[in-house]
């Protein structure tokens, strides 16, 4: 099975005071057979929410290495930029999603597969749009 992984959902992975079984489901399904594919920014807002984590007090540079190396080892592949931007403008309008959750949304429409979000705007999205929700 293969489904997109929004950054919510490996953020919530990443925090040990997090219970999200959402994100539980998505990276036991990550550990078997699963594969998930990510927009490119998916990098990026992982990393600053770890940054941010540890501005707080979250987490430590230590547990950082380790989430990270784990992030890492999992069948994580992230997508190419969208040709046009006009379908990831058109979500966006449709549904009162920022941008970067509109590319989530588009890419899941696109490869025809699950999104697995903690996002309860996209959530709604993805449902109106016919998206099914990974461990929803």
């Amino acid at each position: 099975m293969r489904f997109v992984l929004d950054a919510s959902v490996a953020a919530a992975y990443c925090f040990d005071d997090e219970d999200e079984p959402v994100a539980d489901a998505a990276f036991a399904r990550l550990q078997g057979s699963a594969t998930a594919v990510a927009p490119a920014l998916f990098w990026f807002e992982l990393r600053n929410t770890l940054l941010v984590g540890s501005r707080r007090g979250r987490i430590d540079n230590q547990q950082i290495k380790r989430v990270l190396e784990r992030i890492n080892r999992a069948a994580i592949t992230f997508d190419r930029l969208p040709s046009s931007s006009d379908a990831l403008f058109n979500i966006a309008q449709r549904h009162h999603l920022t941008f970067y959750d509109a590319a989530y949304l588009e890419l899941a429409q696109r490869e025809g597969i699950g999104l697995a979000t903690l996002d309860k705007a996209l959530a709604r999205a993805a449902i109106a749009e016919g998206v099914g929700l990974v461990g929803a």
